[in-house]
């Protein structure tokens, strides 16, 4: 796989909207063809035989059965909160009206 060179770093990093100086363009250029040359090790090695995975290993997702169990009454929730309001918890207003 060719090196990139710095031209093609500065595409990227205009992609990325990212401001590089020379030095950076040179040092990530230097970090990419590092990243480039391991994925192309990895493309070389990977066998049609051999399923892609996400996992080493089988992973089971293990879950219970969902029961309704007592729980708390509104009002006792709602009586430890420092504040609340139609049945709800209140809590400051963290962005304006406009911004919604």
């Amino acid at each position: 796989m060719p090196a990139l060179d710095r031209d093609d770093v500065a595409h990227l990093a205009r992609l990325s909207r990212l401001q590089l100086t020379d030095a950076e363009r040179d040092h990530y250029g230097e970090q990419l063809d590092v990243i480039l040359a391991a994925v192309a090790r990895v493309a070389e090695v990977a066998a049609d035989d051999v399923p892609p995975t996400t996992h080493a290993v089988p992973v089971v997702n293990v879950t219970r059965p969902d029961v309704v169990v007592p729980c708390l009454s509104r009002e006792d929730v709602l009586s430890g909160a420092p504040a609340a309001e139609d049945d709800r918890f209140r809590v400051p207003r963290i962005l304006d009206e406009e911004e919604q």
